[in-house]
């Protein structure tokens, strides 16, 4: 596949309900990841959709009193009308009822039909129909023990007992292993890749890809009374929908398979690193290069449920905050790599620190300051400053940070660096204080405005993918526009600033959000204080067990803005993503003592936001005999992201 080009998939969602904050969330990361491939100058394909056959659906239909088909297209207009409110720039929509995607699914099955893959058996085990997962077979369907629970949902399965077709996934046990040890960031976090391969090396059994007692799916090809297995329907989409199967589609199909980066949640692992694989390999394809594998959201702390009335509407969460402030905050707040708490009290909060104060009021400034001072046109310097070539080393290193991090589908320390450099350039506007050297030397004044705006401008550009709206105005706002073409982060890269910039003036781009009331967070102090006690307090393992304790390798360390006490790092946590971490510890480390050590770190303590940037987690030391803190460590280098036992 051409490195100009770049296909991303969501999951197709079941249409028995209308999209939640999940499959938003799903949608957005797909949509980020395009969006970034376009700065770079690539070809992107986007495909999503929905799922609409199998048992589930036709029971959905049934209980509403509806034709399975009447019933689906009742749905679509939800899916899409969500997806276009939230900027979803997708080029197709695909449905598992669009007739092209029916007949190369039945070209699908009957190549492989032709050539052994695929034979005709019976199958009797246990079935989970909100899953449509085949849980376990039994020998005896008169006699099949006890009752099985789904190991993916929990809920009890139906005893299933029918004549359907087998594709033989057990011939590809060793070609998956082999398949996963050559390619070990198939799946991103890795600890879910670790799933995949415990999973496969205990065996693998044939896959039962069709149902004799549903009717509702694509006919079987060569047998009517069969339909096609939903998982065996649905997972194709990814190929029919780039022209896999059509003469007049190949050379498009050639051009964009394998897919770069199908972005699915955690629930459907199994499906898409195991079955998905060998299904390409029983065809002769190549395998999709990534699996960005999220996990789930809660909302304060608790599962999305009707019944607990904490479900979260899209278009409700738009109306409320705009669709680029929710983008930003499921993007930048939820980490990929864990299950993530969504609160609309930490999300006004992030409006306020990254996008308010930090962000808008930059922009506010600036503004103010040329507006101010009758100054419309901004042309660069002949020369640059120090302070200034200092703010532009800043940018570069800042993009090589930010480009690390997404081509890691770290799209929370991505974001959350650019950020950080957005409060550089805050504190160069301040240490250079232009308000007051414009009375005397107004050209000192003009060289600030203009590096300012240049390190803006950058700056936006990054955000972009997350915010396109937002920063298409905030751009316009400096007489500039999105440029999309050859590798635009390149270009960022390597300019020398040299541009000339037209100021508008424009509306506040981030409003404020203001609480009726406002929690009072204890201080860090606070936080670490405990009472002194005659008698020991004890809790049990699985209180313990709550708590996860890792290893992390310290990449950087730097002084936070303001604070005489905290440190900001970058640790690099492994399986667990890369995370920012503030700890008070100036006055016992130096910035140079802490890069490259290897410590200890709580990974799910709850996020903080100190002096305007968010902690992720918090390392652990122990106090000296002359109360100095040491870092808690480990007698050997081990890899990053292992837990402590």
């Amino acid at each position: 596949m051409s490195q100009k080009t770049f296909y991303v998939t969501t999951p197709i969602y079941y249409v028995t309900a209308k999209p939640h904050l999940g499959s938003l969330y799903s949608t957005v990361l797909a949509d980020v990841a395009t969006r970034w491939a376009q700065l770079q100058g690539r070809q992107t394909f986007f495909l999503t959709g929905t799922d609409e056959h199998g048992q589930k659906v036709a029971l959905a239909a049934d209980s509403a009193g509806k034709d399975p088909k009447v019933f689906v297209d009742d749905f679509i207009p939800a899916y899409k009308d969500v997806w276009k409110a939230y900027d979803i720039d997708y080029n197709r929509f695909i449905r598992t009822t669009d007739d092209d995607h029916i007949k190369l699914v039945q070209k699908w099955v009957k190549e492989l039909l032709d050539q052994d893959k695929i034979y005709k058996g019976h199958y009797a085990g246990w079935y989970c129909t909100p899953c449509e997962t085949f849980v376990k077979q039994v020998p005896d369907s008169d006699n099949p023990g006890d009752s099985q629970s789904c190991p993916d949902c929990g809920r009890d399965t139906v005893l299933v007992s029918e004549p359907c077709y087998f594709f033989r996934l057990s011939a590809y046990q060793d070609q998956l292993i082999n398949f996963y040890k050559n390619n070990p960031d198939f799946i991103t976090p890795r600890a879910r890749m670790n799933e995949v391969i415990s999973f496969v090396s205990d065996g693998l059994n044939d896959l039962c890809i069709s149902r004799a007692s549903v009717d509702w799916g694509i006919p079987f090809p060569g047998d009517l009374d069969q339909v096609i297995y939903v998982w065996a329907d649905a997972l194709n989409n990814y190929i029919t929908a780039a022209g896999w199967g059509l003469p007049d589609k190949q050379k498009q199909f050639e051009a964009m398979w394998p897919a770069d980066l199908q972005v699915i949640g955690k629930d459907i692992v199994r499906f898409h690193a195991v079955y998905w694989p060998a299904f390409l390999m029983a065809s002769g394809l190549s395998l999709p290069k990534k699996l960005l594998t999220h996990g789930w959201i809660t909302v304060d702390q608790k599962k999305m449920s009707k019944s607990l009335g904490n479900a979260v509407d899209p278009l409700e969460l738009r109306t409320r905050y705009g669709s680029d402030v929710v983008r930003y905050y499921l993007v930048r707040k939820l980490a990929v790599s864990q299950d993530a708490d969504f609160s609309y009290d930490d999300l006004e909060q992030t409006v306020n620190a990254d996008l308010s104060n930090a962000l808008g009021n930059l922009l506010n400034r600036i503004c103010a300051l040329t507006n101010k001072n009758e100054v419309s046109r901004l042309e660069p310097p002949s020369t640059w400053g120090e302070a200034e070539l200092a703010l532009r080393d800043e940018l570069r290193n800042m993009i090589v940070a930010v480009k690390a991090s997404m081509e890691e589908y770290q799209m929370h320390m991505a974001f959350s660096r650019v950020i950080k450099y957005v409060h550089v350039i805050n504190a160069y506007v301040h240490s250079q204080q232009p308000w007051k050297i414009v009375r005397d030397d107004r050209d000192k004044f003009l060289v600030i405005m203009s590096a300012a705006v240049h390190a803006l401008r950058a700056a936006a550009v990054l955000l972009w993918p997350v915010m396109p709206n937002k920063m298409e105005a905030l751009l316009g706002a400096l007489g500039a526009s999105m440029q999309l073409g050859p590798d635009y982060l390149e270009k960022l890269a390597a300019d020398d600033w040299n541009d000339t910039f037209t100021m508008i003036k424009v509306q506040p781009l981030f409003a404020r959000i203001e609480k009726t009331k406002i929690k009072q967070e204890p201080s860090m102090d606070e936080q670490v204080k405990t009472e002194n006690k005659s008698e020991q307090t004890f809790i049990d393992i699985q209180d313990f067990a709550k708590v996860q304790i890792a290893t992390g390798t310290i990449l950087s360390a730097d002084k936070v803005e303001k604070s005489s006490k905290l440190l900001q790092l970058e640790v690099d946590c492994g399986q667990f993503g890369r995370r920012t971490i503030l700890s008070g510890i100036q006055k016992d480390y130096s910035s140079e003592e802490l890069v490259g050590l290897q410590g200890l770190f709580v990974l799910n303590l709850k996020p903080r936001v100190m002096m305007g940037v968010e902690s992720q987690g918090m390392m652990l030391f122990a106090k000296d005999a002359q109360g100095s803190l040491k870092a808690l460590t480990i007698a050997g280098k081990v890899p990053d992201g292992s837990q402590a036992q």
